[in-house]
Parts: structure tokens; sequence; C-alpha cells
């Protein structure tokens, strides 16, 4: 089974079994959310723990939560630096156009000419629009948004991204 991160605990807060996690979903109310399973997987385990998360909340930039059966600090205080994944199964449908970020990395970015550019190797979240890291296979790295004006096809299957290179886009 394929599992995918969806946060990692950072810390604990408090004395009463809260986590502090640092978000990787585009979706936290729904990942997050109270009854949710997750599989918590501690440095270096092949297999994972599995959580029921029994409070969520949001604090400064933070998701707060606590776990059926781990009432106290003492309790949870071992999960520091673990990351928390969903099952695959459990990945809803997204509407078309929108994807998640396991499908994006990886892929290889084309020019509409057919020019290879690199391999898609970070997403990072700004808030008006996400900002993808492109690795060459040498030279410096590109970081190109993902807009309707420049991202112009995405083939998850083929693992292929074609975009149309504005001026000023690349590091040439």
């Amino acid at each position: 089974m394929e599992w995918f991160n969806v946060g990692k605990i950072v810390n604990t807060h408090g004395i009463r079994g809260e986590v502090r996690v640092l978000s990787r979903t585009d979706f936290p109310e729904e990942r997050f959310a109270v009854g949710m399973k997750l599989g918590l997987f501690k440095k270096d385990a092949k297999k994972p723990i599995m959580v029921t998360i029994a409070s969520h909340r949001r604090h400064k930039n933070f998701e707060l939560l606590t776990f059926e059966g781990y009432p106290f600090i003492q309790d949870v205080e071992e999960f520091k630096d673990s990351y928390l994944r969903i099952a695959e199964h459990d990945l809803t449908e997204l509407e078309e156009g929108a994807f998640y970020h396991h499908e994006i990395l990886g892929c290889t970015v084309f020019t509409e000419e057919g020019r290879e550019i690199g391999k898609i190797t970070e997403i990072l979240e700004t808030g008006a629009n996400d900002v993808w890291e492109i690795t060459p296979e040498a030279g410096k790295k590109h970081y190109i948004p993902y807009i309707e004006d420049v991202v112009k096809d995405i083939d998850v299957e083929e693992k292929k991204v074609t975009i149309e290179v504005m001026e000023g886009l690349l590091n040439e």
C-alpha cells in the first residue's frame, strides 16, 4: 500500500497530548478531521502506528492535533519528527484540472517546442498560486508559476508537463 505525507509532527503542545503539525496538505480540514485515521511513521519506521484524530485546531502556522488513546504529553513525546500519512485508498477524487503534489513531483517539464527543461523537484505554496521548482540536469534551478498562461498541459500518466516559455521565465 502507498502512503502520502499530509504533515510532520514538529513538537508537542501543552501537557494534554497535543502535537504541533506542519501541514503538507491542501485539505487540512478534511485530512485532520475528528475521526480520521492516519498512519504515523516514526523516523526509519517501515510500518505505521495507526492513529485516530480526537481533536484538531489551528494555532499560528500549525495544526494542533490530539489522538484517541494518547491523552498526555508523555504519550506523544516519542512522535516528534514523525510523519502523518494518508493511505492511497483514502485519497478523494479531485475536480478536473486539480492534482495531488505526488502526481506533479517528478514530472519532466518541456517547452511547447519539445525542449526538455528539467524535473519538478519541489512545489512551493505561495498563497496566490503554487510555484514549481524545476531542476535541470545541469545549471540553475528554474521557478515557474502554476498558472494557465504558463502551464499548458499536464499528463500525470506520462509524467510530462508542457509550458509556454515567456520572456524572463527561465534562468538562461
